[in-house]
């Protein structure tokens, strides 16, 4: 049976700890250095009585209504990594390792951040389909293209006024709120603190051995030491900026803690930028091999409660270190381009020319990852000067009952930075191989048509 990739991280940061007073919540995504993990978007729907959802393993009663979302789909798989629906609920998922082992396929960590995305009007609302829906059906066995895996999940999910930490052991789970801010990596963190617990955590967690007045969900399910390991030191890590930066926090501390190399919370004067394949919260593989772990997709979310602007969604694809992080916007239409990938590179999929680049620079880190940064650093400063206007007029358009020019206007302004963006990334190709190649978008941003 093949490893999990131990990475992925996600943080919240709410108001009260952020620059600007707006919630704000990122998400690694690491997964098999070679599985691409395009962006989907999906309609709000309605559904009719009796309609029956079909998952990959679990058939379920469908909800009236679906909300219209985002989210990061690994391409062999049904949900996803991390995502943002109509209502700035936004949710990540992490890999937990239990001691609780149901048999057969159930649900998937990655069909539940979906099905929260598609039910949930607030966090707390997307709570409570998770931690429904892991109480009846629980998690185990499932079928990926590299062989079965198993694991538990945890989850951050946040809107633009709270957010919680969920994490769950088979059947059980347990909800902590985030009272400023929080990180949460591949280690249980939820001990005794937690303000809900499934109801029969305790009796499951008596009958395994454990022993306490109060319930440390943490110690009772973990499967090993949850205070070692490489989850615990990027939570630490994460918890350290994030304390540092406190009533700082905004979106490009974000990127930059997701773009960061450092394995625990070794380094508290900065980040850091050295690629040290294997280590790190930004992840790289050993080159080479397309099994081990790698940050696939990356988010930023910069909520808004007041109405002053849209919410923006920084999205990265593969290394954010070596990439740049593009302000999307449920409000418009996503470019097409985003939305491709499968198991084979494809000249027409970004996934794959931002996968391109990263190998590129693996061959020759000490020099090539410095060139590919100094190339991203003028657009994302240009990119971080104008997603704010844009979004603040988008906002007074809707406002206005002048949706339509609004989704045009950010269609537009999505489809033109992400030409920008593949531009950069060909240009630097090319530099690097002499060969440029076919080219992965029309002017438009849209998927060429032969």
């Amino acid at each position: 049976m093949p490893s999990t990739p131990r990475g992925c991280d996600t943080f919240v940061a709410l108001g009260p700890a952020t620059r600007d007073g707006y919630a704000i919540f990122a998400k690694n995504s690491d997964r098999p250095a070679d599985e691409s993990q395009p962006l989907e978007l999906h309609e709000r729907a309605e559904h009719s009585p009796g309609a029956t959802l079909k998952t990959p393993f679990v058939d379920m009663p469908q909800a009236r209504l679906t909300h219209r979302h985002i989210g990061s789909r690994p391409y062999w798989c049904w949900g996803y990594e991390h995502g943002f629906n109509e209502h700035q609920v936004v949710i990540g998922n992490e890999a937990l390792q239990s001691r609780l082992r149901p048999s057969g396929p159930t649900l998937v960590g990655m069909d539940l951040v979906r099905l929260g995305l598609e039910r949930g009007a607030t966090a707390s609302e997307a709570v409570e389909v998770i931690t429904t829906a892991v109480a009846e059906h629980g998690q185990g066995e499932f079928e990926h293209p590299g062989g079965h895996r198993t694991y538990d999940n945890g989850f951050i999910v946040a809107d633009p006024r709270e957010a919680y930490v969920i994490e769950t052991a088979g059947h059980e789970w347990a909800v902590r709120s985030v009272a400023t801010h929080a990180a949460i990596s591949n280690v249980y963190s939820i001990t005794g603190d937690w303000d809900r617990v499934s109801p029969g955590a305790e009796g499951i967690a008596a009958e395994i051995g454990w022993k306490g007045e109060r319930l440390s969900f943490a110690e009772a399910f973990t499967e090993a030491d949850h205070l070692s390991g490489s989850g615990y030191l990027r939570r630490a890590r994460s918890c350290g900026v994030l304390d540092r930066h406190e009533r700082r926090i905004d979106a490009e501390v974000m990127m930059a803690l997701l773009s960061d190399h450092a394995d625990g919370d070794s380094e508290p004067g900065g980040f850091v930028t050295d690629i040290d394949p294997g280590r790190g919260i930004c992840m790289h593989p050993v080159r080479g091999d397309g099994a081990s772990g790698n940050t696939a997709a990356s988010l930023v979310a910069d909520l808004c409660d007041d109405g002053s602007r849209l919410p923006i969604y920084w999205t990265s694809m593969y290394s954010p270190c070596l990439g740049v992080f593009l302000p999307t916007f449920l409000q418009g239409d996503l470019p097409p381009a985003l939305s491709l990938g499968g198991a084979e590179p494809s000249l027409a999929s970004v996934w794959w020319t931002f996968h391109r680049l990263a190998q590129a620079v693996l061959e020759i880190p000490g020099r090539r990852a410095a060139e590919v940064r100094a190339r991203w650093a003028g657009l994302q400063s240009e990119l971080l000067e104008t997603a704010y206007p844009v979004a603040a007029k988008a906002g007074r358009l809707l406002s206005g009952r002048r949706g339509r020019e609004a989704e045009l206007m950010l269609t537009d302004y999505m489809a033109t930075n992400l030409e920008a963006a593949v531009q950069v990334a060909e240009t630097l190709l090319e530099s690097y191989s002499g060969e440029r190649g076919q080219k992965a978008l029309s002017p438009a941003g849209k998927i060429p048509v032969s």
